[in-house]
Formats: C-alpha cells, structure tokens, sequence
C-alpha cells in the first residue's frame, strides 16, 4: 500500500493568493511601467476619501480609525480592479497579430454564456491562416484568424458545418480578426460577440455545444435530432 501511495502523482500546486498578485503584477509592469507607482496612489486616494468622510461627519476619534480602515480597503479594491483591467488590456496587446490569438480569445474570454476551444476548426498549414468556432446563446460564431482573401475557402467550408450544427434554426456570425475594414481588433473580438442577440435558450446552448462537439470529433451524422420541440428554434425570451 505504501509503494502504490508513493506511485500516486501529487496534485499540482496552485500559486497563492500573494503569489498571483505578483506575477499580475510583473505582467502588467512589464507593458505599463507607471503602475509601480500609480497603485499605491490609488490607495492613498482611498484613505483621503476615508479621511475626508470623517471629516465631513465630524467623527469621533476612533470613527476617524474606521473610516481610514474603510479608505484602505477601499483603494486596494479600486487598485486589484485597476491591476486586473491592466493585465487584459497587456495582454491583448501581446497576443495581436500572433497566430492563436483568436482560439484564446473564444476559449476563455467569452464568459458563461458561449463555448469555444482554442484549437481550430480549420487551418492552412501554409499561411496559418485559421478558423475558430464558438457556440453559445448567440448561436454559433466562425472566427477567422488571416487574410480574409485566403480565408475564404476556409470560413465557407466551416460556414456549412455550422449549418449542420445548427439545422439553419440559429445565426451563424462570422467575424475577421485584424485591423483593416471590415475585420475586428483582437482586443474588441470578445465585446462583439457578447453583443450578439441572444438566438437560443440555455437547453438549445446545451444542444448546440453537444452536436459541435460531436461534430468535431466526426460524429454529428450519428447523432440523432430528438423528438418534438426542437429547442433550437425557440428564442429566449428578452430581458426586462
């Protein structure tokens, strides 16, 4: 029993919570120099709102150590938001025009409501050009990684596996990453896709994912279309 105990691979540890703020930090340093002193501006920001509300409310001493205890937490707050908004905006800016852009992007930028993975549908070893799929509540999305000129074998081939997917019922978006007219900057491809109006329910989502999985692996035409209302085709009803 011991032997197999010591066979058993440890579990990979994660880095801790200073830890991570670290590496954020030398991540973002790295594009934004100013940050290593623009943080702790943002904090004492926060302790000058915390002391000017004392004041303000003409606090007793000890609601003066309150109100700087809040000032503090409240420009760590406002400085782990700055950090963080840094950090993406640092790396869309390292990533744009690299090849894989688009494929991180869709597998990790689109939030709860779309599945992407971040290897492509569809690739031209020669140019490296690429097409990636997303699916999610706005239907399915093609998103094509090159010249749109080269692309265009490519996003048609994919265009019509995605009306297999979808059986015509959802929108199929396509949508070009670059800088000229017409395409979209790596850095926007996450907020035009969310913009998408919603073309399904969370059961259709659940149905689409499951037959561009299926079709991914080569198996779409093995699976059956179930019987009776087809979730496909019914929109989710508007926010109010």
């Amino acid at each position: 029993m011991a032997r197999m105990a010591s066979r058993t691979p440890a579990p990979e540890k994660r880095p801790g919570f200073f830890a991570t703020i670290k590496q954020l930090f030398t991540f973002v340093h790295k594009e934004y120099s100013w940050v290593a002193w623009g943080l702790p501006i943002v904090i004492l920001l926060g302790v000058w709102v915390g002391v000017v509300v004392a004041i303000v409310t003409d606090q007793q001493w000890w609601g003066y150590i309150l109100w700087v205890i809040f000032g503090i937490m409240l420009g760590l707050i406002a400085s782990m938001l700055l950090l963080n908004r840094l950090a993406t905006t640092a790396m869309y800016r390292q990533i744009d025009g690299m090849p894989g852009a688009g494929g991180h992007v869709v597998s990790n930028m689109l939030g709860r409501k779309w599945r992407g993975e971040e290897m492509p549908v569809a690739v031209n070893p020669k140019s490296q050009d690429a097409v990636y799929r997303a699916v999610g509540r706005g239907g399915v999305v093609l998103v094509g990684e090159g010249a749109p000129s080269r692309l265009d074998r490519l996003v048609k081939k994919e265009k019509a596996t995605a009306l297999r997917i979808t059986h015509s019922s959802v929108p199929v978006n396509v949508f070009y990453v670059g800088h000229d007219e017409g395409q979209v900057e790596i850095k926007n491809l996450a907020k035009a896709i969310k913009k998408l109006p919603n073309a399904v329910d969370r059961a259709g989502m659940n149905q689409l994912i499951s037959r561009s999985e299926s079709m991914s692996r080569g198996g779409a035409a093995a699976m059956p279309i179930p019987k009776g209302i087809d979730p496909l085709r019914v929109r989710a009803p508007r926010p109010r």
